[in-house]
């Protein structure tokens, strides 16, 4: 057994498992950067304006939730929108104003909003049909 063969071995092992680590450490950096710019190029910018109806999120319904019942409460009417990202919005029954941070709401579509004016389109559509057949 020589000693100063083993030790000249342990320090060559211990450099090829640091040049390991390191190259590991490479790798998992740049498939998180790789990841992380997937992910903000999917991310959409909120854009609120006074007037608008929101749904906010109830962040405190944690304890007892049902499997059925929303998180989101509302519709909710902004009256104002502050320069940092807080929102000051009021609900339609109590007039109570609150404010809250932009990250906790999401637009409030109406059917309009999602179909567009449906009578006007359904009405011309069923007399041009009519008009086919007779």
């Amino acid at each position: 057994m020589d000693y100063d063969l083993a030790g000249k071995e342990r320090k060559l092992s211990l450099c090829e498992l640091e040049e390991l680590r390191d190259e590991a450490y490479e790798c998992a950096s740049a498939y998180k950067a790789k990841t992380k710019s997937i992910h903000d190029a999917k991310l959409r910018l909120k854009k609120f304006e006074k007037g608008q109806r929101v749904w906010l999120y109830n962040s405190r319904l944690k304890l007892f939730r049902g499997k059925l019942k929303s998180k989101w409460t509302g519709p909710y009417l902004i009256t104002r929108v502050g320069s940092y990202g807080d929102i000051e919005i009021e609900d339609f029954d109590d007039h109570i104003r609150q404010v809250v941070n932009g990250h906790r709401l999401k637009a409030y579509l109406d059917v309009n909003d999602i179909n567009g004016p449906t009578k006007q389109s359904e009405s011309f559509f069923i007399s041009t049909l009519d008009d086919e057949h007779l």
